[in-house]
């Protein structure tokens, strides 16, 4: 399907985030910290077309999951909304200084193996937004078209023997992203469907859960 980078798409995905039943919010349990992520819609390309969203590749030197695929994102600090965290977090790791008024809705929190309880923030950025990444988080940052994500074999589901459930596996052109980033698209692309689909139970491969 597609989708414009234009107002039309702007509002019919926050029309599909507001009816998203999002399960209710609750304190993370003691071992859990509080996190947010920002999936953020930006034109495919410098000329806008079609509507993407941005997923960066992590800096190898960072103390934790270096060099991995993730969505924008971090710890929210002691009084933050992850709302305001995801917002700060975009604004650190690359540049984009959004407004409260460009969130188009919350999908599910996503419990991590590394003890983490993330909130993913669906925003939408300005057609003229400029991307400046910080080298000291971001190696690189990539514009994945919705149609990409929306393709009937993007992603897939595997075993693994440490757990009974299910890794959940997204494939793109350079290369196979896994959980949590891969569940939160996963649940985006689902609420685009007009579906509830829970990911929570979603596995992460063995070398993510630390």
């Amino acid at each position: 399907m597609t989708r414009p980078f234009d107002d039309a798409t702007r509002r019919n995905i926050a029309a599909r985030c507001a009816r998203f039943g999002r399960l209710p919010g609750s304190e993370p349990a003691p071992a859990l910290k509080r996190a947010a992520v920002a999936i953020a819609l930006i034109g495919a390309d410098e000329s806008a077309g079609e509507t993407a969203l941005l997923l960066t590749r992590r800096a190898a030197g960072l103390r934790t999951h270096r060099s991995q695929w993730a969505l924008p994102g971090g710890r929210c600090d002691s009084g933050e909304t992850p709302v305001e965290a995801a917002l700060r977090e975009l604004h650190e790791e690359l540049g984009l200084a959004l407004e409260p008024g460009s969130v188009l809705g919350l999908l599910d929190d996503y419990p991590t193996r590394s003890g983490y309880l993330i909130t993913p923030v669906v925003v939408w950025a300005a057609a003229d937004a400029e991307i400046s990444p910080n080298p000291q988080e971001v190696a690189s940052v990539h514009r994945i078209g919705l149609d990409a994500i929306e393709h009937a074999d993007a992603f897939d589901f595997t075993a693994i023997p440490e757990s009974t459930r299910r890794v959940i596996r997204f494939h793109h052109d350079s290369g196979t992203i896994h959980a949590p980033t891969a569940a939160l698209i996963y649940q985006f692309r689902e609420v685009l469907a007009g579906r509830d689909t829970r990911v929570a139970e979603l596995e992460q491969p063995v070398f993510a859960w630390k």
